[in-house]
């Protein structure tokens, strides 16, 4: 971690962050998916200069929340390392061919990176979402992640709810999505949208992972890279292009130290309508040339 990553934690209000700041609303069932049931919305926010490197230090009074263009009093404030949750998810289905062992290798590289209290789980989907490896600190890998074949349909969406799922669980603050896929989905119960709104009501940040075939054409990539941008960009995350080698190590390297160094911000919003609607937030740092990453909005409770 940089030196000048102060450890700062400053609580004006004390709300423990072990109460659920998100309800599940009958995981699994129809039509149902997660929304906002509490006053509280947590922000998790990654802060770099124009050399991109991580900035630390900044304080409370230099961070300013808005949303739907009106400024929210901050409840929570933190920046100190924190321990993160994460849910691997690698693409095994018919249309990633050889490049799941390169999913693995990706995998491998970001357990290698975890700290001691950090803790992750791997799934792979095709048809349909499976366990691998349970949530652990673990740098290893279990056998059975040396066994996956490409196989099947593709359930992406799918597999984001069940992340969603499994982390509405877990204590930690912070919490991680990584997706190791070429985006097609060809076969998931869920749409995009509910994927999506099942990760931002977790507060889980999606790091899309583009595995695509090199020489796919360039209008299924670009629709396949809509996906997993849009995936990315709405939870404050980021898309990666297909890596390999030393841009595959870096890339992974890079995003455990985001989850390890970010920002935790917590408001409580003015507007109380349960209304179901998008509620965009935009966050501001009244310190120049710095460049923020975090989400973009939430949908609000509905009646």
């Amino acid at each position: 971690m940089p030196s000048n990553f102060l450890r700062v934690s400053v609580r004006l209000i004390l709300l423990p962050f072990a109460i659920s700041l998100f309800s599940i609303s009958a995981f699994g069932q129809g039509d149902d998916v997660i929304t906002v049931d509490t006053s509280i919305v947590v922000m998790n926010a990654w802060v770099t200069d124009v050399s991109g490197k991580a900035v630390g230090g900044l304080n409370l009074k230099q961070f300013h929340v808005f949303e739907d263009g009106t400024e929210q009093a901050i409840q929570t404030f933190e920046a100190e390392e924190t321990p993160f949750a994460a849910v691997i998810l690698i693409d095994t289905s018919g249309s990633m061919e050889e490049r799941v062992s390169l999913a693995r290798a990706a995998a491998i590289q970001f357990l290698g990176g975890l700290r001691a209290d950090d803790v992750a789980s791997i799934y792979n989907f095709d048809s349909k979402v499976d366990l691998i490896q349970d949530f652990s600190n673990s740098h290893d890998m279990l056998d059975r992640i040396f066994e996956l074949k490409a196989v099947g349909m593709t359930v992406l969406n799918d597999a984001i709810y069940k992340a969603a799922e499994v982390l509405s669980k877990r204590p930690e603050k912070r919490r991680a999505i990584i997706v190791l896929s070429d985006g097609a989905d060809t076969q998931s119960g869920k749409s995009a949208e509910k994927a999506l709104r099942a990760a931002l009501a977790v507060n889980a940040t999606i790091y899309a992972v583009d595995m695509s075939a090199t020489d796919l054409k360039a209008s299924e990539k670009a629709q396949n890279r809509g996906a997993l941008t849009t995936f990315a960009d709405k939870t404050g995350g980021r898309y990666i292009e297909t890596p390999g080698g030393i841009a595959m190590r870096d890339a992974f390297r890079r995003i455990v130290e985001e989850l390890g160094q970010q920002y935790t911000i917590a408001y409580q919003p003015s507007n109380t309508a349960k209304d179901g609607k998008w509620r965009a937030i935009r966050l501001v740092i009244s310190r120049p040339n710095l460049t923020i990453r975090t989400r973009k909005g939430y949908n609000a409770p509905k009646k």
